[in-house]
């Protein structure tokens, strides 16, 4: 029984294993990858109750995968195992098709009703008890004295076997798949609150340049005689609108949604960007922003978007950091090295003790009194998936350094 139930947990260890760190949830295509293997490994190390006839964890595993696979999963499970059935052989194939048959209708049903219910210990009991007692019916229809030779085993081992692997295994992964959905929910609310505050800058730093459009236009109407002034406030005022195009597209580039896609990034490009866009917000905050980089470019394999979100969470934390120090700096700086590049994000604010270093990155801590810690989790997971690290050094009242280190790789002809 203990063997049997571990390999109906495997697709809830392997949920949390594979999504743990992944910013979306699970697919139909992991339960059936999943539930298959599951069933494989059950019913090769199945249990023998007589000669031929053997029980294994099939009929929770096929529950399983339709209520959280759907219909189509479901077909293929039951395709899956008929094939396999047929293959181990012996005297119990007959009744262990028409088991399934009758069983995968009542599997669905099962399913529909387990998204209404809200008594959810009385709906494992009730589960367990229909899906143990369709084998053991047609087992008794098929060969009474069968059932009769192994009574106990029908009435006590199968329903015990199936009430526990079925209120373990949907009771965790239903857990499981709500905490990973509120994760996501929580982290898309930090970005999209992240995205408010920047643009709330931008609009300063927008309203700059056409408030000097608007009092060149005005002044163009004012001079008609004299051609030159005019040319020369037409290309102050182009210069301007140019200015504002720049901004509003840094910004568009860097809130776009991310995609999965991993190219040759120059790492001195996006950080440009970010930098320009992070300014206004540094400014509303009275800090100031530095930059220092070498000309050049700086490239790694990764997701743009997902490297300019990185950014964008370390220089808003480092700018709120200094949020009552006087002469506030944040500091930006990119170094190649031999095979690597160095990014260092320094900060002269608030600071915090060792402790608290050691916990950023985990889900849910934030040193901040109204943050989730959902976006140093995301950060932390991107510069993982980069082959990257993270080094943070911090005094309370003296300040944070960030040091990520990010392998290079060669440059290319599409380089972004």
């Amino acid at each position: 029984m203990i063997l049997q139930l571990f390999l109906t947990l495997l697709p809830f260890l392997c949920y949390n294993v594979y999504y743990r760190n992944k910013a979306h949830n699970y697919s139909p295509a992991f339960i059936l990858l999943t539930t298959g293997i599951s069933l494989f490994l059950s019913m090769t190390f199945n249990k023998v109750a007589v000669n031929g006839f053997i029980y294994d964890a099939r009929y929770i595993l096929m529950f399983f995968g339709l209520l959280f696979g759907g219909l189509r999963i479901g077909f293929v499970l039951l395709a899956g195992f008929m094939v396999y059935r047929l293959y181990l052989g012996g005297p119990g194939v007959e009744i262990a098709m028409g088991t399934i048959l009758v069983s995968f209708p009542v599997s669905i049903l099962l399913s529909h009703l387990y998204r209404r219910v809200k008594r959810r210990p009385l709906f494992f009991v009730v589960s367990a008890l229909l899906i143990s007692l369709i084998p053991t019916v047609m087992l008794y229809l098929y060969n009474p004295d069968i059932l009769q030779e192994s009574l106990l085993f029908y009435l006590l081992y199968v329903p015990l076997l199936n009430f526990i692997g079925i209120w373990l295994l949907l009771s965790l992964f239903q857990r499981a798949v709500i905490d990973k959905n509120l994760s996501i929910i929580y982290a898309q609310k930090e970005k999209l609150e992240t995205i408010g505050q920047v643009a709330a800058s931008l609009v300063h730093e927008v309203r700059n340049p056409l408030t000097a459009v608007k009092g060149f236009l005005k002044l163009i109407s004012e001079t008609s005689g004299n051609q030159e002034k005019v040319h020369r406030y037409i290309e102050i005022c182009v210069s301007e609108m140019e200015r504002a195009e720049y901004i509003l597209s840094e910004y568009l580039a860097i809130t776009k949604p991310s995609t999965d896609r991993r190219e040759q990034v120059n790492l001195n490009a996006i950080l440009q960007i970010t930098a320009d866009v992070m300014r206004p917000y540094a400014n509303m905050n009275n800090v100031e922003l530095q930059l220092q980089h070498e000309d050049g470019g700086c490239r790694v394999m990764g997701n743009p978007e997902k490297i300019k979100q990185v950014l964008m969470n370390l220089i808003k934390n480092a700018i709120e950091a200094c949020y009552d120090t006087e002469n506030a700096v944040v500091s930006l700086t990119l170094e190649p090295l031999d095979n690597e590049a160095l990014l260092y994000v320094r900060d002269n604010g608030i600071g915090m003790s060792r402790e608290q270093a050691e916990r950023l990155g985990s889900v849910f801590y934030s040193t901040k009194t109204t943050g989730t810690g959902l976006g140093l989790a995301f950060s932390y997971q991107v510069i993982e998936e980069l082959g990257g690290s993270v080094q943070v050094r911090s005094e309370p009242r003296q300040g944070t350094e960030f040091a990520i280190t990010l392998p290079l790789c060669e440059p290319s002809a599409n380089a972004v």
